[in-house]
């Protein structure tokens, strides 16, 4: 399916609208022109960046081909703000993607990170903060009794992916269309997140072997799960998706969906896998989990666990992950796996997530930033639907309800594009992508969340 923007839509969405007035019986108000926002300076790199790095960028999204227009070349990041090359001020509702929940250079975390420093950045060893982190996240993730630290979420994903058909002597596994889990050869069949945001169809160089053994079936709907458990009885390793998905923009599960999954996976000798990348220790102390009350087999982790650092990690009980080396054969190794940097920085951000306070304070900026600005959007005329959990929101640009990806592709991403582009201008930096969810932090405030608002109104008056 095709998603990606073309040349003239993405120039259409930047036409700056005429100011209009009364016409008829139809009074048309004015409109001021947006502020001027310089970027020769982040032109300039994103040029060279071109003819050095495969579309200029190490990750595709960040290109903005969705969105139009040249990305924003970051220079430094604190708290809730980031600041470009061009020493334009953002506030910036990515986090990086999710893992700057404390806000972007935390200081307590900075003061850990630097102290380890001293210590070592590596040492390709056994160290005790591996058991400190550990211990942390088994105290707090329902399905978790054993757990193992890699370097990312991808490598978090394919290595549970490995042990799924390794613990059942299955070999094909259940995902959903638009959800995304890392860029493992199985996951790129009908994957979200920047797949979707560049319009790529299933994505050259996955073998049709491993395709065909990738099976997938509609998010909330438990009749679309069934019948490819009926028409693949016994073969099914095991079930992996999103308890709430982030990479087809943010869309909620019911918890009957969920429920069902765990069911389904029990009768049919299943795994059920939740991928708590982006949801873990975001939208809840025990991650998605413990805040539908369903407890999976196994869980994959990233983002937040690291504070900042590469790291992901996967888990569950202790009689599936003592399947992988060296308790069990499936074999699984990294260079940088539990490196006492990204253990240091994890074990900061889950202390202070842990304060009396923390979820509090993200569910309330949050709900007031995703209410606030689809107030304004209605306001001016605009189709919007979203929500947010905790720290953890997005909107489309359609009537709604959007409960799945095939729900999702109804939004206007045209809209998006415009209105994403006011909203630089404004000074707010948003996810450059329809089909990506957008993130708090506790460095956000609410005078942060009104001035988000405000740039809202000015900017769905102007498109």
């Amino acid at each position: 399916m095709q998603m990606q923007l073309n040349a003239k839509t993405v120039q259409g969405a930047f036409k700056a609208q005429r100011p209009r007035s009364v016409r008829g019986n139809v009074a048309v108000r004015a409109v001021a022109a947006p502020p001027k926002l310089v970027t020769k300076r982040s032109e300039e790199i994103f040029k060279e960046a071109q003819e050095l790095l495969p579309g200029g960028v190490n990750s595709p999204v960040r290109a903005f081909r969705s969105v139009g227009g040249g990305p924003i070349v970051f220079d430094r990041v604190k708290g809730a703000y980031c600041w470009d090359v061009d020493n334009n001020k953002y506030i910036d509702y990515v986090g990086s993607w999710g893992p700057a929940i404390c806000g972007h250079g935390n200081d307590e975390v900075n003061d850990a990170l630097k102290a380890q420093i001293d210590k070592g950045t590596s040492f390709g060893a056994p160290c005790e903060l591996e058991n400190v982190l550990a211990k942390m996240v088994i105290d707090r993730v329902p399905s978790v009794e054993m757990v193992r630290f890699v370097s990312s979420g991808t490598e978090a994903c394919l290595s549970v992916l490995r042990l799924m058909r390794a613990y059942t002597g299955r070999e094909k596994v259940l995902k959903f269309t638009g959800c995304y889990h890392g860029h493992a050869d199985s996951f790129l069949v009908k994957a979200g997140s920047g797949v979707i945001t560049l319009g790529l169809p299933d994505s050259p160089g996955v073998p049709k072997s491993t395709a065909a053994a990738t099976l997938t079936a509609t998010y909330n709907n438990l009749d679309s799960v069934r019948e490819l458990f009926a028409a693949n009885k016994g073969e099914i390793a095991g079930v992996i998706l999103e308890p709430v998905v982030g990479n087809s923009g943010f869309i909620v599960p019911t918890k009957e969906f969920l429920q069902g999954l765990r069911d389904i996976c029990t009768a049919e000798g299943a795994v059920l896998c939740f991928d708590e990348v982006m949801t873990g220790f975001r939208i809840a102390k025990g991650c998605a989990q413990e805040y539908f009350g369903i407890t999976p087999d196994v869980t994959t982790m990233g983002k937040v666990i690291g504070g900042g650092m590469p790291v992901g990690a996967y888990g569950g009980k202790k009689e599936i992950m003592k399947m992988v080396a060296p308790s069990g054969p499936m074999y699984q190794a990294g260079t940088l796996s539990g490196n006492p940097m990204a253990m240091t920085a994890g074990i900061k951000t889950l202390e202070i997530l842990g304060r009396p306070g923390a979820y509090e304070h993200l569910e309330k900026v949050t709900k007031r930033l995703i209410d606030g600005i689809m107030a304004a959007a209605k306001e001016h005329g605009h189709e919007i639907t979203g929500g947010n959990i905790s720290g953890m929101f997005g909107f489309f640009f359609c009537k709604g309800p959007v409960t799945c990806f095939e729900d999702a592709l109804a939004a206007d991403t045209a809209k998006f594009a415009r209105f994403h582009r006011g909203m630089l201008e404004e000074g707010v930096y948003l996810a450059p992508s329809q089909f990506e969810a957008g993130f708090t932090s506790l460095a956000h405030t609410e005078a942060d969340v009104d001035a988000t608002i405000a740039a809202a109104r000015r900017v769905f008056a102007r498109i």
